[in-house]
């Protein structure tokens, strides 16, 4: 994998699209990219992969999501494979986050 991909940016790609609400670090925090002074939850950068773990927001259906999130990473990921994990949806009568 190159040495240029960064998770900070896959991470504000990722954010960036209007479906996804977070991302989220995984079941143990194990989703995760240690960079110099901080720490990317939700994206693990590999020597062969990029993993991304994110909640969704469920108002279009979830393969067309996928497909735009992966498509947008893949070029940004030196065309390395990229695995999204969707850990949860949110829907309009959940709950504000953080409320």
């Amino acid at each position: 994998m190159p040495d240029q991909v960064s998770a900070s940016e896959l991470a504000d790609r990722v954010l960036a699209h209007p479906a996804v609400a977070r991302l989220h670090g995984g079941q143990y925090g194990e989703i995760a990219t240690y960079q110099p002074g901080q720490r990317i939850t939700g994206v693990r950068v590999g020597d062969r992969a990029v993993e991304v773990a994110v909640v969704l927001r469920l108002d279009r259906p979830l393969p067309e999501v996928l497909a735009e999130l992966r498509g947008e990473l893949a070029a940004a990921a030196g065309g390395v494979p990229v695995d999204i994990t969707v850990a949860d949806v949110i829907t309009p009568a959940d709950p504000a986050e953080g409320a």
